[in-house]
This record gives C-alpha cells, structure tokens and sequence, in this order.
C-alpha cells in the first residue's frame, strides 16, 4: 500500500513545474481520494490522522476574503492619483503587452485595464498576434521604455512557446517593472538589507492579505507549494523577509504531505486542482490558496467552474482560516498591479 501511494503521488508531483493549460475533469471516488481521482485506502496513519483532525477542527474557519481589501486599496490609490494630478497636472500610465489568443491571458488583461480606469491610470495596450517574433515584441517593449507617460510595463505571461520569457523581460526598464520580475528586483528581493523597486503582485497581495487578517508569521513555519517566479519562488522570498521559517515544494520534494501537514501557513499555486487535501494540513493551519484552475462543470453557466489547488470542502473543516477560490487573492493581486504603478509614477514625478 505504502509503494502505491508513493507512486500515486510522484504522478501528481511531475505534474507541478507548469501551471495548468487545460480544463481538468476530476471524479472522486471517496470522500479521501488522491487529486487523480484515484481511490487512496486509509493508512492505520491516515486514521489516526483522521481522529486527531476530528477532535481538533471545529469547522468554523475564517474564511479570507480579498474583496474588502482590494476595495481600500484600490480606493486609496484613487485617492492619491487625484492628489497627483491635482500637484503635477499627470496621471499615471500603464502599458500592457498581450501576445497571442489565450482566453485566460485575454480575461487578465480586461481586469487590469478595467481596474486601471476605474482609480485614473491611463493605459496603452499593444496586441501582437501569436506567431509574433522577438524582435517585434522587443521593439514594443523598447518603445514603452522610452515613453516618459508610461510609468508602468506588463507584458502578460505566459508568452507564445517560442518566445523566450526570461529575455523579453529583461527587456523591461527595471523602473516601470511594475510586475517585478525583472531580474535586478527579483535579485534586490532576495538579498537582506537591499529593497527592490517593486515587488512582484501576486506574493504581494499574499502577504497583504495575511497582515490584514492578523494572521502571524514571524516565527511561523511556512510552506509554498509551488516555485514558479511569478508566484511560489518570489512568496517564498517575501516570507522570509517577514522572518517567517519557509519551505519550498516542489517536483523533486519527496513526502510532500508531511512537509505540509508541520507548517503553520501553507500557500499554493500549482495549477493542480485540490491536490493539498485535508490530511495535508496541520489542525489549525491557514491556508493560501492562489490556485485558479478551470473545472469543467456542465451544470455552469459557462461550462466550468474555477477552483484552486486546496480542496476546500476538506480544509475548511481542518484550518483557522481560508481564502476562498475565486474571491480570495485574485482580486487583491490586481489592486497591487495599480499600487505598484502609482508608486513607480510617483517616483517618476517627485511627488512624495
């Protein structure tokens, strides 16, 4: 039993070193089965894990909304874009990048532009079609860089397959990275006593979501399930920073579950949906869950639903507290998109 589990969950691990491309259909065959819908036997472990988990979790986790938040943040960055107009006469500008025909990218993009008119952020967007080539795309990154009224540069992930990522965003001026992934903010990130000029939204709005809850971390065992750079690999930085103890999961990691069943936080984003189940969390743990995976689901409107990579209906039942998927993060993560373009126009201008 022990061997099939084993290879049971080294099939779902191969799968954590992309983010989810397709809609996924899950069957489950039991109220604890694997996240491949295959049935998994309770351990003599696994039972006392259950007992213990009964015992403790009283059901009444605190579920962690980001809409409140993402409403303030983005009410005060209103505030201050109107106060810099009203002292310099400018208004801060966004440039979006989109390559290509992926819906989700599409649906991202319409956020962001959407979010940005409703604070005052002006915005440019250039869409390049999918077989764009580098030196195109190159171009307009370039062109953005020498724009004094664009402050901001997002050139929406993931780009066409044969389009190198890592180049083209080194091509974005380190001063309107406002995704942060540019290399020297990335670098600053991780190295003490330096600061970058912007750190990246997503493990932002994590972070911001976590201190608003008053969800502690200094001192607090930690895992990030997930080590992309959008996402897992910069959260894990930002953790650290907030003197949190933090381990990182990721493909190779053996014994994933119990690594995660120790941590007092667990964040993730893989693109599995519920792959963290209930017996991988410890009793009373708060879960981040910044997952957004397509279900298919006939019985929506649109033929799927969104879910994240928690098995929510299993943890909430075992933490203290949860973001739910979609409502959580997601709309927090925008809200520092818009945060982290004031800032950069701010600087621009001299406005203190």
């Amino acid at each position: 039993m022990k061997k099939k589990n084993s290879i049971e969950l080294m099939g779902v691990w191969r799968r954590l070193g992309t983010k989810a491309e397709v809609l996924y259909s899950t069957t489950f065959s039991s109220s604890w089965s694997t996240p491949l819908g295959l049935s998994r036997p309770l351990s003599s472990v696994s039972i006392a894990w259950a007992a213990k988990t009964a015992a403790s979790g009283n059901g009444q986790a605190e579920i962690m909304s980001g809409k409140p938040i993402a409403k303030d943040i983005r009410s005060r960055v209103a505030a201050e874009i109107c106060r810099m107009k009203a002292a310099t006469g400018r208004l801060p500008g966004l440039a979006v990048v989109l390559v290509g025909n992926r819906k989700d990218s599409h649906t991202y993009v319409h956020l962001k532009l959407k979010a940005c008119n409703q604070v005052g952020i002006v915005t440019s967007i250039v869409q390049l079609p999918q077989d764009c080539t580098e030196a195109r795309l190159i171009d307009v990154v370039s062109s953005f860089n020498r724009n004094p009224s664009v402050h901001g540069i997002t050139v929406q992930l993931p780009l066409p397959q044969h389009l190198d990522e890592e180049k083209i965003i080194n091509f974005v001026s380190p001063e309107k990275d406002v995704d942060g992934f540019h290399p020297l903010n990335m670098g600053n990130l991780a190295m003490r006593g330096r600061e970058p000029l912007f750190i990246p939204c997503a493990p932002k709005a994590c972070i911001e979501l976590l201190l608003r809850y008053g969800v502690e971390i200094i001192g607090k065992n930690a895992v990030v399930i997930g080590r992309s750079k959008i996402v897992g690999l910069s959260t894990s930085l930002l953790l650290q920073r907030h003197h949190a103890t933090v381990s990182t999961l990721h493909s190779f990691t053996k014994n994933p579950e119990e690594l995660t069943r120790r941590a007092d936080v667990v964040i993730s984003d893989v693109g599995t949906p519920n792959l963290v189940h209930w017996d991988w969390l410890k009793p009373g743990a708060v879960v981040v869950d910044m997952g957004t995976n397509p279900v298919k689901d006939p019985s929506s409107r649109h033929g799927f639903r969104i879910t994240g990579d928690v098995c929510y209906s299993e943890a909430i039942k075992v933490v203290s507290a949860i973001t739910p998927v979609p409502g959580g993060v997601g709309p927090v993560v925008i809200s520092m998109l818009l945060s982290n373009t004031l800032d950069s126009a701010k600087r621009a201008t001299g406005l203190t």
